[in-house]
């Protein structure tokens, strides 16, 4: 049997487990502030006059707010000098400015009013004339887009992510600082969900488990969770119908929690009962990937090489045919091999072939160049990564064998 899965009742294993937030530091105004004179900066680099950031992570990072969106404009204005200015239903004021961390104007649009009227009357109050570039955060909904557009065509709309993104792929000590807890949180509760799986249990089951196991740790839940057994471990992201565990299954779980808004994001493949050799081979080739992914991914190297790097071991081991990069046949890595993280669970930059950003001290990212045989099992090793400043650094150890998967044995 494997070390680690299975042996204990779900009870034994939720009672293993400790709230794990003590000392927890929420980003504090000082960030926030130093947040925006960098998105200034960018912008003034850029040429740009403002940007407009939406309701969602954008404007979390940038001003604190946390505000889900919805179909009305809620926002901030942020001019490439001055202070941010906010704007909301009037309905919403009260709420709005309990949410509100950094300090700045609110304007308020009535249910019959134009919020995209508002928003250019703003941009003129503060001195932004029709043609400057503005940028718009490119999670914006298409209908802000075409609001927007309808109120002005002169006005010089840009995709504000040369600004967004150039600072959220930069990670502070503090961001790190939250994301080290939630991966440390979630890897307690892989462990722990390990240990209770036994024969007959149900995919659904596990899920609702490692929810509460998520809650035990301190968290408020999963943030996402994906179990698979047997042939459903071949489907990067799952299938529609629950399934039952066997003897010799490969077991992929993939989940994570939120901690201050930023995420972890493991996933964990072993074997329940005896490994094949197949299965053996197939799961210690993966761990050859993600070792070679995260030896490529040092400081100036561009993302595609990562992904590269990861492709050239599963063609040694006699995968992806061919000597093109990118290959996405199977079996072998249909997708990228990893994705930056931090308020989204896909940020940039982005492990693929198509992405030239070097790599640079602050960003974060996935390291899971997946192996999927159809009809078959997949295994797919994800731990994330941070780039500190003599080179890439686990957020978590990655599994060390398929027959200590947790490494207990150590």
């Amino acid at each position: 049997m494997t070390l680690g899965v299975g042996g204990k009742t779900a009870a034994a294993a939720l009672a293993s487990l400790d709230n794990m937030m003590a000392g927890v530091q929420p980003i504090g105004l000082a960030e926030y502030q130093a947040r925006i004179a960098r998105a200034q900066a960018l912008m003034r680099e850029q040429g740009w006059a403002a940007i407009y950031v939406h309701a969602g992570t954008n404007l979390r990072y940038f001003t604190g707010t946390v505000w889900h969106p919805s179909e009305r404009l809620v926002g901030a204005l942020i001019p490439a000098e001055g202070a941010p200015q906010y704007l909301a239903p009037a309905f919403e004021e009260g709420t709005l400015r309990e949410y509100m961390v950094v300090p700045g104007a609110l304007h308020l649009w009535q249910e019959h009013e134009s919020p995209y009227a508002l928003l250019l009357r703003v941009l003129r109050e503060m001195g932004v004339v029709e043609t400057a570039p503005v940028g718009l955060s490119e999670d914006c909904p298409f209908f802000v887009v075409d609001g927007l557009r309808e109120q002005s065509e002169r006005q010089a709309w840009r995709n504000a992510k040369p600004v967004t993104a150039g600072c959220r792929m930069r990670k502070s000590a503090a961001e790190l600082a939250l994301m080290q807890r939630a991966h440390d949180m979630t890897l307690a509760v892989h462990r722990a969900t390990a240990s209770m799986l036994h024969e007959g249990i149900k995919t659904t089951e596990v899920e609702a488990f490692i929810a509460e196991a998520h809650r035990k740790v301190g968290a408020s839940g999963s943030y996402f969770c994906i179990v698979l057994f047997g042939g459903a471990t071949a489907f990067p992201h799952g299938v529609k119908e629950a399934q039952q565990l066997r003897d010799g299954d490969m077991v992929l779980i993939d989940t994570g929690c939120l901690v201050q808004g930023y995420m972890s994001d493991i996933t964990r493949s072993y074997v329940f009962g005896t490994p094949t050799a197949r299965q053996r081979e197939i799961w210690n080739l993966e761990k050859a990937a993600q070792a070679a992914a995260f030896q490529a991914a040092q400081l100036g190297v561009p993302c595609c090489e990562v992904d590269r790097a990861a492709r050239r071991v599963l063609r040694a081991g006699g995968l992806l045919p061919g000597a093109d990069s990118p290959s996405y046949a199977l079996p072998g890595l249909p997708h990228r091999t990893g994705h930056g993280c931090g308020l989204d669970i896909h940020e940039w930059p982005y492990l693929v072939d198509n992405d030239s950003t070097p790599l640079a001290e602050g960003m974060c990212f996935s390291n899971e160049p997946m192996i999927v045989c159809p009809g078959e099992f997949g295994v797919r090793h994800e731990d994330h990564v941070f780039m500190s400043a003599s080179g890439p650094r686990w957020f978590t150890q990655p599994s060390p064998s398929i027959d200590d998967p947790f490494g207990l044995g150590a």
